[in-house]
């Protein structure tokens, strides 16, 4: 097998005319500019492939690992001429379906992924291809018989796809910066957007910063026509998965036959991962999902694995040691790389470009440097993405339970009052008084914690309570400037009767919302801008639906996540170097506000800029950075949201 021809990355883009009114010249020159947006997604080269009759123009970039033959070029045409198609991502078992397309009298010219895909749509339609597919996609697809678009995004959302249709035409890109790059696209800011960013620090799906575009949700199929608005279609329904898969009636499985299960389920999921003949690596915090998948890295190769990872010398935020631990006890070539203030400086300039829409998880900084790091040895890094979603892993899912259970056993006439005792002590006060408390009865409580604690009195529900958890501004409508925040899933009453466990329903709505519009996007743009193709083998389809199956005590054990996961784990790596709190991928933000990244932020959040830029109320944002440097509380993550807001406004909205 060549992997040469088939071995890519890149970024996608077109333009649909359904009037046909654009002429040859004007649409290549539309899909060279928008491509040149997405040089970063795919550096060695391009393709555009034009029809004025029809008024199609596909477009995409793309990054040659070893080397790119004609035969997987792009935007290709299918043997029959009826179906062009531009690309994004891995099909890693294009072998089994094109032996199933060989079998229908289909003849292959390359040994692309791509043409495989594409044959399969001419075959069985779409939903019909890609419902066979394991991988990463988002592609276009055009029908040039019936003048039909398709877009597609895969299952869990890895790949992105945003699109801004009217009338007259539909616009479509792996980044909304290429949507930008049309001249005559002229879109204005979604402040209902705003708002929802402010509590999320993302925008979440459909919706993306402009009111004039929007993102494809996962597992879903967009088709347009020009004789109407776009459809759209799920052909991979989370919601469905989970409810069936809980619904079982299966015995409950015995442990080891779970284990093994779960184990022959992820050895095929990183097996299929690592097919290339590229530098292949993976990042590995040390933790749990990142140990597992490095282990059956490991585990199914003959030379040791590349592996890397961020360090910091600020305490309680350096996992490079256990890492560096688990590295040497599976036969890694390791190599790690701290991050001092400086390098955050060097980066955070640049955010707003590679985020082309606010975005505000603080761990996007160290996400991109251990990027970089890999990229400079590999090609291809495997991570361990999704385990937390899949396996119950997050600490705030035993403290939205346990909040309900405590705030439940209060009668509720004495919710007001006790909120209103509880929040009129101010962070100070509450750390004078923790300071009696013995360390072990303590743990991480503070001050600024038991005040926040006060407003779960105000809404004791515990979908409520999850909200306020996840929130970075609990109140966005008295931070931001204009505009009602939009109520999506986390608001879905309905939610309570297909998922009545607490836990279940936590997990559901962080794979609906969280995982792609804040990791999945992270790992993409971080990977992307140093031409480094990021896989994720939990999030292989067949995973996740098989962790559905699973009864909740086989996730959470003893309160403690992961429980099935770990028992997996176990087998390749011993548990002293395993067992330890979850630290998660946090930076120091709240003393780098302080210290180094002070000016930076001040310039930001000077009262004439936030007034300026529209976007925030100055008040309240005054009131926290006083707040937060003063050291009476700790606002890091709420300001890093309107930071990042401010700098993405300085650089795309002037």
């Amino acid at each position: 097998m060549n992997f040469n021809e088939r071995k890519k990355m890149c970024g996608i883009a077109g333009m649909i005319d359904w009037r046909a009114s654009t002429g040859s010249e004007a649409l290549r020159a539309r899909g060279e500019a928008m491509s040149d947006t997405l040089r970063h997604r795919g550096p060695d080269g391009s393709g555009i492939w034009v029809e004025a009759e029809s008024g199609a123009m596909l477009a995409q970039r793309r990054l040659a690992i070893i080397d790119l033959s004609a035969g997987g070029a792009q935007p290709m045409q299918s043997a029959d001429r009826r179906y062009v198609i531009t690309f994004n991502g891995e099909i890693y078992n294009y072998r089994d379906i094109r032996r199933e397309l060989e079998a229908c009298g289909r003849i292959m010219r390359s040994d692309s992924d791509t043409e495989v895909l594409l044959e399969a749509c001419a075959a069985w339609g779409v939903e019909g291809a890609v419902e066979r597919a394991i991988g990463m996609f988002a592609f276009a697809l055009w029908d040039r018989n019936t003048r039909t678009l398709f877009l597609v995004r895969d299952r869990l959302g890895i790949k992105p796809m945003y699109y801004a249709a009217t009338p007259d035409r539909l616009l479509f890109a792996s980044e909304l910066k290429a949507l930008r790059a049309v001249s005559d696209w002229t879109p204005s800011i979604d402040d209902d957007a705003v708002a929802g960013y402010l509590r999320h620090g993302y925008i979440a799906q459909p919706r993306t910063i402009y009111r004039e575009a929007a993102k494809l949700p996962p597992g879903h199929i967009l088709v347009a026509r020009a004789d109407g608005s776009p459809k759209i279609n799920c052909f991979w329904d989370l919601r469905g998965i989970a409810i069936a898969g809980q619904a079982r009636n299966d015995p409950a499985p015995d442990a080891e036959e779970a284990v093994e299960r779960l184990d022959a389920l992820l050895r095929d999921a990183v097996r299929l991962r690592m097919i290339a003949d590229v530098p292949l690596g993976a990042f590995l915090s040390g933790g749990i999902d990142s140990s597992t998948v490095v282990a059956l890295m490991q585990a199914q190769s003959t030379r040791p694995v590349k592996t890397f990872s961020i360090g910091f010398h600020a305490h309680g935020y350096d996992e490079a040691q256990y890492a560096r631990q688990v590295a040497a006890h599976l036969g890694a070539d390791h190599t790690e790389f701290y991050v001092e203030p400086r390098h955050a400086l060097e980066v955070i300039p640049r955010l707003s470009e590679w985020y082309d829409e606010p975005f505000a998880d603080p761990s996007q900084i160290p996400t991109f440097l251990v990027s970089e790091l890999t990229r400079r040895h590999v090609t291809v890094a495997l991570s361990g993405d999704g385990g937390d979603e899949l396996f119950a892993g997050y600490p705030r899912y035993l403290w939205a339970e346990r909040l309900a259970h405590a705030l439940g056993a209060v009668p509720g006439m004495l919710h007001r009052p006790i909120a209103g005792a509880r929040r009129a002590l101010s962070p100070p006060p509450w750390n004078r008084l923790l300071g009696w408390v013995p360390p072990r009865w303590r743990g991480q409580l503070s001050g600024d914690k038991l005040h926040k604690a006060a407003t779960l009195f105000d809404h004791p529900e515990p979908d409520a309570i999850y909200r306020r958890l996840v929130s970075q501004w609990d109140k966005p409508e008295e931070v931001a400037a204009r505009g009602g925040e939009p109520h999506g899933p986390l608001w879905d009453a309905t939610l309570a009767r297909d998922f009545p466990d607490l836990i279940p329903r936590l997990q559901y709505l962080d794979m609906m919302t969280y995982l792609p519009d804040d990791i999945l996007a992270k790992v993409d743009r971080a990977t992307m801008a140093v031409g480094l193709e990021g896989r994720v083998p939990l999030l292989d389809h067949r995973v996740v639906a098989y962790s559905w199956t699973l009864p909740l005590d086989f996730k959470l054990r003893h309160r403690q996540g992961k429980w099935l996961l770990r028992r997996v784990l176990d087998r390749y790596v011993p548990q002293r170097l395993i067992d330890r709190p979850k630290m998660g991928f946090a930076v120091p933000i709240d003393s780098w506000l302080r210290g180094p990244l002070r000016d930076w932020a001040e310039s930001l959040l000077a009262p004439a800029r936030l007034t300026s830029f529209g976007l925030v109320r100055a008040e309240p944002v005054r009131r926290a950075w006083q707040e937060h440097l003063d050291g009476t509380r700790n606002w890091q993550y709420p300001l890093w949201t309107v930071l990042m807001l401010q700098a993405w406004r300085e650089r795309w909205a002037a």
